[in-house]
């Protein structure tokens, strides 16, 4: 079943009407290397340890009237629980932009750092190629934490571990690439599933691989 774009109001209600189409994202501007995110301070400067992270707040109630995105058809036969899906509509080289403001707005609403698992199809996120520098052992070693959101290519989910909220950047690689990232982010996915991107790519890969 298609997904409908929405706003990029993260939530994981499963009530209430769709929301309307995002407007057309501005192009992005450079960022520096991110390091590790906090509530308080999402997108610090540079990467490495930080001050210590406050403890993170309890999850907000969501309003009885929040949206709910679309779900692909479940075609296994069997009943069984599935995150919810949204997506948010980007061009390709603004995808990235997209998901680290869906990051912002999950830790803004009480999600925890250690609860985010970040993917990209294309090109790294700066912060993983940045740590990935210091070898792979170190690398996965902060995943294996769970302090933090973690940052990894969508070729790596083999090794990625699930986590209850799943935000996938499509910015870049071809439909195939796209086709075998999305399933396997969705079954890492505990409670929510997040995917920037074109919709109509997204769709199409959807449509194929579920």
């Amino acid at each position: 079943m298609p997904l409908t774009p929405e706003e990029p109001q993260i939530h994981e209600s499963a009530q209430g009407p769709r929301a309307t189409p995002a407007a057309s994202r501005p192009a992005p501007t450079p960022r520096p290397v991110p390091g590790p995110r906090t509530v308080a301070s999402p997108r610090p400067g540079r990467p490495g340890p930080g001050p210590a992270r406050p403890t993170p707040a309890a999850p907000r109630p969501q309003a009885s009237g929040a949206q709910q995105a679309a779900r692909p058809e479940n075609r296994s036969g069997q009943s069984r629980n599935e995150p919810q899906i949204q997506l948010i509509p980007a061009p390709l080289d603004g995808a990235l932009d997209a998901a680290e403001e869906a990051v912002d707005l999950l830790l803004e609403t009480g999600r925890a750092p250690g609860d985010i698992l970040v993917l990209t199809t294309g090109e790294q996120h700066p912060w993983a190629a940045h740590e990935l520098s210091f070898g792979e052992a170190s690398y996965w070693a902060q995943h294996d934490a769970r302090d933090d959101v973690f940052f990894a290519d969508a070729s790596a989910l083999d090794r990625a571990s699930a986590r209850p909220v799943v935000v996938v950047a499509v910015n870049g690689g071809d439909d195939a690439t796209t086709a075998r990232a999305l399933p396997a982010a969705l079954s890492r996915a505990g409670a929510l599933l997040i995917v920037c991107g074109e919709p109509k790519r997204i769709n199409a890969a959807l449509g194929t691989a579920l």
